[in-house]
């Protein structure tokens, strides 16, 4: 049998979990057909998403056509859950873009299709609601915002606008295109090939409510997107995307094999960046099978110490980001102030099923990360449902970060003949650079590797926190001096003495303050142009060069990212409801005027004095 990994995604309100719903429903895998407005799906497990009619979590959901399992992962729609969708992203062999035929291209529609084309996953197009009032066709709309080589395959695919967009994509099809070689088979072999490639992307369209154009979309999935043998062959390597809990609280992990197998009772090695942890699986939940083979999607009970990224079976290579993480927080408070230490358990295990929260106490208080206001509400019901606490926010902030702005170093010399707090010497040298890299000046074997390790991981571990509370990005920290004290010396002594040599060292470099800056693309009538470049001046931005068309103006710039919102809420009535506002994160640059500061968690290196007394109270 083969199998098929396949995305289904969207902007939000497109009908892409009832598309789902009808997929599972026509092949048979359900007998009776949930509807998103009654809360019956079988995607939307969580009480809010009945509650409000949207995705929040990925859903894994599978159906057989032919010779093939295709499992769906119906991701959420809303920008503010955008994690849970560049999870799935991670393991799919192709995605359905549903677009709504009402509604048209959407913002976050643009944004989703760009980065299926970055990644080159395969795409197919699904135009959605062709059943509604003011349904219409969207085709030429899809080439311009979305692909420019999208074609309808509701026509027949032998068609010589097909022949002729695959001869443009491929110089031998051209050939045989040329010399009259070309058949219904082949064009179809054809499309296939440059579908799998991502250099081509058909589009259909039908109803998700009524059934139309579904059984097409089946065929096309199966036909067209790049399925794979499943077989037990090599060493076990797979990704862990979603973390679930079972009734009894215990942790199930949905993986991704890409190679070899697994099979309950199996102990395994799994990987969290350079980290080796074990486990043992008591339980494999494949659909029809027990033991889960490369290409399959499987729900694994029994690694208590899992987590959202890790890679099973072999290190393999960790892929960066898809989006930018977060840009805002927002401190969590209990509405009973006696379920603090309750609310912080709690905080910490939704942080194992969505990472990118980040959850953070600064002395009595608790922040996480937020990418938009949405999630507070998610946040508020999940914590009431879930371990009913109540829970209130205060205002969202602008998360910042801090860059170094020259060179500092600090040595921290070993004394055995003076009174020790730590039996270790430690030099580092900060100073710009591209990333966060950690080099060595100093020969690898001068330490124990459990010492190097220590001083490392606590470089890492320190950044989080720079000299104004920030995190701290684009730095290149070298270690220049090391020494150890035998038999005294523990990988211990190397943690705790590290903060205060990395504090000192970028203490003396300087660091600045950065805000995260979103890249847009605006659309607006040629009438609203003043209107609207005098809003984005009051909220800091840099537009370029507006390009005027024959009724409307686009713009392209830049915006603070804390202004985002306040522009999408002002833009309807500066444009008469036509604007168009698409927004990405771009980068950070120097924050204006006195840098804002973040309340620090934790030890304080940068006091020494009480930083010494916390680790001797310790």
């Amino acid at each position: 049998m083969k199998t098929l990994n396949i995305g289904i995604l969207a902007h939000v309100d497109a009908g892409k979990t009832s598309l789902t719903e009808r997929l599972l429903f026509e092949a048979g895998a359900i007998d009776h057909l949930g509807s998103v407005d009654r809360g019956d799906t079988q995607t939307d497990s969580l009480e809010l998403e009945r509650r409000r009619g949207i995705t929040i979590r990925s859903a894994v959901v599978s159906f057989t056509t032919g010779d093939t399992r295709i499992t769906l992962i119906d991701t959420p729609g809303h920008s503010d859950f955008i994690a849970e969708v560049e999870r799935a992203l991670r393991v799919l062999d192709g995605a359905v873009l549903v677009v709504s035929a009402v509604e048209g291209v959407q913002a976050q529609t643009r944004v989703l299709m760009r980065t299926l084309r970055r990644l080159g996953i395969p795409t197919l197009i699904f135009v959605n609601k062709i059943d509604r009032p003011g349904a219409r066709d969207l085709l030429d709309e899809i080439r311009a915002k979305l692909a420019p080589r999208a074609i309808a395959l509701n026509a027949a695919t032998a068609s010589d606008e097909l022949a002729e967009l695959l001869a443009d994509g491929d110089d031998a099809f051209l050939e045989s295109y040329v010399e009259g070689r070309v058949d219904e088979p082949g064009c179809r072999t054809e499309l296939a090939r440059q579908v799998a490639r991502g250099a081509l992307h058909p589009v259909l369209s039908g109803s998700a409510i009524t059934g139309a154009g579904v059984a097409g979309l089946v065929t096309a999935m199966a036909e067209l997107l790049p399925a794979a043998e499943r077989t037990g062959d090599g060493p076990l390597h797979a990704t862990v995307f979603k973390i679930d809990r079972g009734r009894a609280g215990e942790k199930i992990a949905y993986a991704r094999l890409h190679s070899g197998s697994l099979a309950p009772r199996q102990r395994i090695s799994f990987y969290r960046g350079e980290t080796e942890l074990t486990g043992r699986v008591t339980a494999i939940e494949v659909t029809g099978d027990d033991v889960a083979l490369a290409g399959d999607v499987a729900r694994v009970r029994g690694l208590r110490d899992v987590r959202i990224g890790d890679r099973l079976g072999s290190p393999g290579t960790a892929r960066d980001g898809v989006f930018a993480p977060p840009s805002l927080e927002t401190v969590v408070r209990p509405v009973r102030p006696e379920q603090a230490a309750a609310l912080f358990t709690a905080l910490t295990r939704l942080s194992e099923e969505d990472p990118l929260i980040d959850v953070r106490r600064h002395g009595h208080d608790i922040s996480v990360r937020l990418y938009g206001e949405v999630q507070k509400e998610v946040l508020r019901s999940l914590l009431a449902d879930g371990a009913g606490i109540d829970v209130t926010f205060e205002r969202t902030r602008t998360l910042y970060v801090e860059k170094p702005v020259g060179r500092g170093e600090a040595v921290e010399e070993l004394d055995p003949e003076q009174r020790l707090y730590f039996f270790a010497t430690v030099g580092l040298r900060v100073e710009p650079g591209p990333g966060v890299t950690f080099g060595l000046s100093v020969e690898l074997g001068s330490l124990p590797l459990a010492f190097h390790k220590a001083i490392e991981e606590t470089v890492h571990t320190t950044l989080e926190q720079g000299l104004h509370g920030w995190e701290v990005l684009d730095v290149a920290v070298t270690l220049t001096h090391t020494a150890f004290f035998s038999p005294l010396s523990a990988a211990g002594d190397f943690r705790k003495m590290t903060p205060l040599v990395l504090m000192a060292a970028l203490k003396q470099a300087g660091t600045r303050v950065h805000e995260p800056v979103h890249r847009f693309e605006l659309e607006v009538p040629a009438n609203a142009v003043s209107a609207v470049l005098l809003k984005l001046a009051e909220l800091r931005a840099v537009p370029g060069e507006p390009v005027i068309g024959a009724s409307s103006c686009t713009l392209h710039g830049t915006i603070p990212a804390e202004h985002v919102h306040a522009f999408e809420q002002a833009l309807p009535a500066l444009s008469q409801g036509e604007g168009v506002f698409l927004s990405e994160f771009e980068d950070y640059r120097p924050c204006p005027g006195p840098p804002p500061t973040r309340p620090r968690t934790g030890q304080n290196p940068l006091d020494r004095k009480e930083y010494l007394a916390q680790v001797a109270r310790r």
